[in-house]
């Protein structure tokens, strides 16, 4: 699990059921995303899913990794929305 947005290197929680992933592992938080032009991952062009979370039980013998990948090209493939 990575522990950011690869787009706005946003901290992300192994437990934010909105944190959403492709099936390469392309980590994004839900605000990102939402923009992604037709809601594909803009790195692999692959559907997005929500992340699945990891119980707290879980994370001192299976911690989150702490490698960051951020990409701040991704604000590139966002759509562009205008309001009049």
């Amino acid at each position: 699990m990575r522990p950011n947005c690869e787009c706005c290197d946003r901290d992300l929680s192994a437990q934010d059921a909105s944190v959403l992933i492709c099936s390469f592992e392309c980590t994004w938080c839900a605000d990102c995303a939402a923009g992604f032009a037709g809601g594909r991952c803009p790195n692999c062009g692959g559907a997005l899913s929500n992340r699945p979370t990891r119980a707290l039980e879980k994370m001192a013998a299976n911690p989150a990794s702490t490698e960051r990948v951020y990409n701040p090209d991704c604000l590139s493939t966002r759509e562009v929305v205008t309001v009049a």
